[in-house]
Parts: structure tokens; C-alpha cells; sequence
């Protein structure tokens, strides 16, 4: 108790450095925490745009070209793992809408619309109109509505190759999936309605959408093992290779920017801490000479460096939790929403603090050796 009153006695005597020590901690955690978050949402946004709204593991027919029988299956899945968010059937072919101008390629796709709607999350990227409900009714992307210059209610001839023959079909909503090739070649159906169109009642995949899309190659295994051989089970992980190294990258990139903020605030730490044990010589002389101990000579300055890191650490949490909103309330697209999202994590938070009060301690234990090894002689000498 005694060093930690010497300590604090130490750090009000002179105010201008224990306010500069303080702030320069402040900055490097708050620093720490933001970067930390900008890091997290923009990891949560990529990995979101790019993979979130798909499937992230597919099954099919181990005869790609061949649609399966697999309502039992459907029923399998759902119950097989918890981690599984969303079953998506899917039964898909290919198809040219026929125009004055010429063939469109399209894809046909027959969806379950709840399924699909979880999945894809279609009900708040409908722009127009509604999802369809009967067998003739479709609903496609804005890009292909807007070269076929079609409006809702129009109908569209779709050449089906599968049947030789073509079906008539009323465009009922529009969607934009804010992928360009999606809106321009996705035409979505009921699956009944597929099963009519292709002439097939068979699915041609299943989509499986994850609580947590890192859980792909751990559960790709399973599924197969359930289902055995009659099916192929592809996960994203394994044909994405260079986002994941684009992610790693990222990560490491974020860990070497926090690893040099922290190395800048011990530094500064210690040099500040050894200045003072300078300074602060000759009381440490009379302190000694009045009978303290070179250990707990030490103390005040291990004392110091955790006062000044909780202030630090506290101040830099205020700071961090200022610039995460900061950011995300300047910062902003024309259409006013946020550049980036900030993804605050508080176990970066926590890092932080705990991370700042050890940089705290160990900047501080060189002057408290210092401490220790200072001769009440040799201060007398030095006057």
C-alpha cells in the first residue's frame, strides 16, 4: 500500500508527464480497438458480399447432368446437424427467351420461395412486384427486365432445349441480387412450376447455407458419410482458395498493424518511466536511506506503470468506442449508408485493455530494476 501511495505521489507531481504517458496509451489502445473493429467489418462485409448469401455446400447427383429424386433427403438434412441454417432445393435448367432481337440465355430455377427467401434473403432485394405463386409465374433479375425493356404482368417465350418446345411465363417481380451475371441470367420459378417447364420432377441441387460458413469442411464430410456415395458434396472453401488466402492475408496484415501500435506504446512507456526514475532519484535516495527496500523500491515503479495503464486503458476504450462511431457516422456511401461497417467486437475490446496494462507492467520493470540497483551512496555523491 505504501508504494502504490509513493507511486501515486510520484505521477501528481508532475502532471504535464503523467498526462502525456496517459494519453499516449489512450491513443495506442484506442487505436488498437479501432483498427481491430474496422478489421472485423470489413472481414464480416467481404466474406457477407461474397459467400454470405450463397450456398455454401452443394449437394448433387454424382451424374451432374442427371436430376435426383430426394424429398426423404430434404427431410434428412433438415434434421442431420444444428449447424445447418437453411436446406435449399433446387430444380434448374437452361433456357433462351425469345426476342425480335434475338435469344437471351437464361437460367430457369425452381425454388422453394421460403427456402430461397432464408437463403438468398430475396424478400428485401424484390424491387418490384412479388414472389411468384403459380406454375406460369416468374420472377427475374433487373438487369435482364431492363434489356427486355419488360414490365410486370408482360409475358416472356422461353425456349426450353431440354424439351424442344417452348412455355409461356408471367414476369410477377423483379429482384436485384447485386451480382451483374445473377440479374442478368436468374429466372425464378416455383418448383412446380420447373417440374413442368423442364419436363422433369427431379432436383438438380441442394443448397446448404451454414450458421457459421467456416463450418464448410468440417461438415462436407458428414453430409457425404450420411448420404454415401449416390451423391457429390462440394463446399465453397475448397474453389475459393484465393479469397481465403485474400482473408488470411487480411488477418495477418491486422495483427502485424495492432503488434507495432503496442510495441510504440511500450516503448514510450519505458522511456518515460526511465526518465523518471532519473528524476526521481534523489527521493528515491532519502526513501531508501529512511530504511525502504530495493524490492519495494521496485514496486512504486511497477505501480506506476499499472496506474498509468488502467487510466491509459480506459481513456483509449472511450477513444476507440469514438472513432468506431466516428466512422460509421461521417463516413458515409452517397445513398448514406456506411463506407464499411464497423464490426465492434469486445473480446478485441478486452484484448486491448488486458494487452495495454502487461505492455504497462513489462515497459516498467527495466526502471524498476533501475530503481533497485540505485545506491543511497551514490545519489549522496551526486548531490
Amino acid at each position: 500500500m505504501l508504494t502504490l501511495k509513493i507511486a501515486w505521489r510520484f505521477l501528481t507531481r508532475n502532471k504535464t508527464q503523467t498526462v502525456l504517458i496517459t494519453t499516449g496509451i489512450a491513443v495506442g489502445v484506442g487505436v488498437l480497438i479501432f483498427v481491430g473493429s474496422l478489421l472485423n467489418g470489413l472481414r464480416e462485409d467481404l466474406i457477407d458480399t461474397t459467400i454470405g448469401n450463397a450456398a455454401h455446400i452443394s449437394v448433387q447427383s454424382t451424374n451432374r447432368f442427371e436430376r435426383f429424386e430426394a424429398l426423404d433427403l430434404l427431410e434428412r438434412l433438415d434434421a442431420l446437424d444444428p449447424r445447418i441454417n437453411v436446406v435449399n432445393p433446387i430444380r434448374q435448367g437452361p433456357g433462351n427467351i425469345l426476342g425480335e432481337e434475338g435469344n437471351d440465355p437464361v437460367l430457369l430455377r425452381g425454388v422453394d420461395f421460403t427456402r430461397a427467401n432464408a437463403m438468398y434473403r430475396l424478400e428485401s432485394r424484390l424491387i418490384d412486384g412479388r414472389f411468384a405463386l403459380d406454375a406460369d409465374e416468374v420472377i427475374l433479375g433487373v438487369t435482364l427486365k431492363n434489356k427486355l425493356s419488360l414490365a410486370l404482368g408482360d409475358t416472356i417465350e422461353v425456349f426450353v432445349p431440354e424439351r424442344f418446345s417452348t412455355v409461356t411465363l408471367t414476369v410477377v417481380g423483379v429482384f436485384d441480387l447485386g451480382v451483374s451475371q445473377l440479374n442478368d441470367t436468374w429466372v425464378l420459378g416455383t418448383l412446380e412450376g420447373a417440374a413442368s417447364w423442364l419436363d422433369d420432377g427431379g432436383l438438380s441441387v441442394i443448397e446448404l447455407q451454414l450458421f457459421d460458413v467456416f463450418l464448410s469442411t468440417d461438415l462436407a464430410p458428414i453430409i457425404q458419410q450420411n448420404l454415401g456415395a449416390t451423391y457429390t458434396i462440394t463446399e465453397w472453401q475448397a474453389s475459393n482458395q484465393e479469397l481465403l488466402s485474400g482473408l488470411e492475408g487480411q488477418a495477418i496484415s491486422g495483427v502485424m498493424i495492432q503488434a507495432f501500435v503496442l510495441v510504440s506504446v511500450v516503448l514510450g512507456i519505458a522511456s518515460v518511466l526511465a526518465i523518471s526514475v532519473l528524476q526521481k532519484s534523489k527521493q528515491l535516495g532519502i526513501l531508501k536511506a529512511m530504511g525502504i527496500t530495493h524490492r519495494k523500491a521496485s514496486w512504486i515503479f511497477l505501480n506506476q506503470g499499472l496506474l498509468l495503464g488502467l487510466f491509459g486503458a480506459a481513456l483509449g476504450v472511450g477513444l476507440g468506442l469514438f472513432l468506431s462511431w466516428s466512422f460509421t457516422t461521417f463516413a458515409l456511401n452517397p445513398d448514406g449508408t456506411p463506407i464499411l461497417a464497423v464490426a465492434l467486437a469486445w473480446d478485441t475490446v478486452m484484448v486491448s485493455v488486458v494487452v495495454s496494462l502487461l505492455a504497462s507492467l513489462g515497459a516498467s520493470i527495466i526502471p524498476a530494476r533501475r530503481s533497485a540497483k540505485l545506491s543511497v551512496i551514490e545519489v549522496i555523491r551526486n548531490g
